[in-house]
C-alpha cells in the first residue's frame, strides 16, 4: 500500500559509494550495490534521516512522496535474516578513515562505561571533580539509532544542547545514570525529532524521562515535542522537566 510520507532519497550522481551511510541506518534500509548507496526497500526506511549527517557528498536527502508504509515487522525480519548471512566484501572503494571497511568511526553506536564520579582514576582517592558520566554515543538526537541496548531500562535525559555549557555541574547533577540525547528545538527539524523520539519510546523500555531546557522562550519547544512523542507512543513514562537559566541556575523543576 502506498501512502504520502517522508522517505530517503539518494542522488546516485553525487554518491561515491563510500558506505558511511550504511551503519548509520539502524533498519538496514541502505546497502552499497554496484558501488552506489541504494535503498533496499521502502518498507525498511522510517524516513527519520539518521543517515543524513553521514554522507560527505550530500547525496542523501529526505523527500515527501508516495511510498510503501514503513513496516517494523518487516525490518525485524530483514535484520534477523541479514545477521544470519555470511559477511560479504563491500563493493564500495576503501576510504582513508582508519577503518578497514571504509566506515567512519564516529558513526558507530557505542555504550560507554562511566567511572565512579567521586574517585580518581589514578589513585582511587575521593575527589571533588567529576569524571565523564556519558553512557552512550552518539548523543545527537538526529544521529542516535532508534533501537540501541543503552536505551533499555535506563533513564533518558533529553537535553537542549546549550544546557551543558550553562551548567558547570551538568554531569553530576543531571547526566549521572542517564542515557543522553541532545538537540536544539529552534535550529533542528522538530518534526523529525518528534517522530524519532516516538519510535525510541515505542521500541525501548525506558523507566523515566528527564527534559533539560533553557529559560529562553524558544527552548520550551523541546518540552512540547517530548510530551507529544510520549502521547503518540501511548506509554505512561514519568516525565521530569527542568528549566535552566543562562547563568546556570535551576529556575524550576516539575
Amino acid at each position: 500500500m502506498l501512502t504520502l510520507r517522508k522517505i530517503v532519497n539518494i542522488d546516485e550522481e553525487k554518491c561515491d559509494g563510500c558506505g558511511l551511510c550504511v551503519p548509520a541506518c539502524a533498519e538496514g534500509a541502505i546497502r552499497i550495490i554496484d558501488g552506489k548507496a541504494r535503498l533496499v526497500s521502502e518498507l525498511y526506511c522510517d524516513g527519520l534521516g539518521a543517515c543524513l549527517g553521514e554522507c560527505p557528498q550530500g547525496a542523501i536527502s529526505i523527500e515527501e512522496r508516495k511510498a510503501e508504509v514503513f513496516d517494523e515487522k518487516a525490518v525485524l525480519y530483514h535484520l534477523s535474516h541479514k545477521a544470519s548471512e555470511k559477511p560479504k566484501r563491500e563493493t564500495h572503494p576503501q576510504k582513508e578513515t582508519g577503518q578497514p571497511d571504509g566506515r567512519c568511526p564516529g558513526a558507530a553506536s557505542q555504550a560507554l562505561s562511566p567511572s565512579d564520579p567521586h574517585l580518581s582514576a589514578s589513585t582511587g582517592e575521593r575527589r571533588d571533580t567529576i569524571s565523564s558520566q556519558l553512557r552512550n554515543w552518539p548523543v545527537q538526537l538526529r544521529l542516535a539509532p532508534v533501537s540501541a541496548p543503552y536505551f533499555q531500562n535506563t533513564g533518558l535525559l533529553v537535553s537542549a544542547d546549550c544546557t551543558a555549557f550553562a551548567l558547570t555541574d551538568f554531569h553530576r547533577q543531571f547526566l549521572l545514570g542517564h542515557t543522553l540525547l541532545v538537540g536544539c528545538p529552534k535550529l533542528d527539524d522538530i518534526d523529525l525529532y518528534r517522530r524519532k523520539l516516538t519510535q525510541i519510546f515505542l521500541q525501548n523500555d525506558i523507566p523515566a524521562v528527564d527534559v533539560l531546557y533553557m529559560e529562553v522562550p524558544c527552548c520550551f519547544g523541546l518540552v512540547q515535542l517530548v510530551k507529544f512523542a510520549l502521547s503518540e507512543s501511548k506509554k505512561k513514562i514519568p516525565l521530569t522537566l527542568t528549566k535552566i537559566s543562562i547563568k546556570g541556575n535551576v529556575c524550576r523543576q516539575s
